[in-house]
């Protein structure tokens, strides 16, 4: 059975975290731990966890640093090496699991790839309605129960609808690209620290899908999971996302595909060290048969 860690970004949710701390507790898979990686909430959300690790299935812990502005990348890159598991799946604290979610993500798994999923996003007020027996009881999910208290969309309504088999076909067939969404995406975590985690220049806008672009370049193809790995996303404001951080992370990612950029100095290992660690391969590299230098892809792989 596969172990994975599940990473939970919050910051200042309390409301929507508990609910999404309490989905992971009913999950149908048993091998896994959750980190709760926050970009410096006030002391309720440590409160919060802290009350729920008293009592919590499976092992619950707190990444948590100074708040300094939207830096969720960074304390993200925190969490990662922390990981105690050798498959990592990253997700959002205002994103509630389906009972099957993280055993979904086990089944699939393989070496190579990354599983994409998405989510299905919820209104205000319905966010604001579901309570803990809603999610216990998995009427959150029911397509006729969201139906008869807001509007489903389309996509809504296709992979909450779907049986096992329609969503292997919508899978198939959806012509959403397989990109890497931190809401509901999965990846070993050799692979993570192979291309160094996210960019941590990046603000909102598109690091999770920059950190894929670089899982490609190293060679981990993405997989389709968006119809079978179900989650429900709670409505919230979205104050820090400006036009100029939308413009650098565009542009960050205009490189990392041009060039196939595979690692990022800006990621978990910081600059001064990636240079003594990369001037240490290549010495001894140096000493190799014609002196010859790997890529950094095949010296990080």
């Amino acid at each position: 059975m596969l172990k994975i860690s599940v990473i939970v970004s919050t910051y200042n949710s309390e409301d929507w975290l508990e609910k999404v701390l309490f989905g992971y507790a009913r999950q149908s898979h048993p091998a896994f731990e959750v980190i709760v990686a926050d970009d410096g909430s006030r002391p309720a959300t440590a409160e919060l966890i802290a009350d729920y690790a008293t009592r919590y299935p499976v092992p619950l812990r707190h990444v948590w640093h100074e708040d300094d502005g939207y830096r969720r990348q960074e304390i993200l890159n925190k969490a990662i090496p922390l990981a105690a598991h050798d498959y990592v799946l990253f997700t959002d604290g205002d994103c509630i699991p389906r009972r099957d979610f993280v055993a979904t993500h086990a089944r699939l798994a393989e070496p190579g790839r990354f599983l994409s999923g998405g989510y299905c996003k919820l209104g205000m007020e319905l966010s604001r309605r579901i309570t803990l027996d809603d999610i216990a009881a998995g009427r959150c999910f029911d397509l006729g129960w969201l139906r008869s208290h807001e509007r489903m969309n389309g996509s809504n309504r296709r992979k909450l609808g779907a049986s096992p088999f329609a969503a292997k076909l919508l899978d198939a067939i959806t012509p959403a690209g397989a990109t890497f969404n931190n809401c509901n995406s999965s990846a070993w975590k050799s692979d993570l620290l192979a291309i160094n985690g996210y960019d941590e220049r990046m603000k909102y806008g598109g690091p999770d899908r920059e950190l894929g672009e670089r899982l490609e370049n190293y060679g981990i193809r993405g997989k389709q999971v968006r119809h079978k790995a179900v989650c429900v996303h709670l409505d919230h404001a979205r104050g820090y996302k400006t036009a100029e951080s939308v413009r650098a992370n565009l542009a960050i990612r205009a490189r990392t595909r041009a060039e196939k950029l595979v690692w990022t100095p800006y990621g978990i290992i910081k600059d001064a060290a990636m240079d003594a660690a990369q001037a240490a391969r290549d010495g001894l590299r140096e000493l190799e048969p014609g002196g010859r230098h790997a890529s950094r892809r095949q010296a990080m792989r």
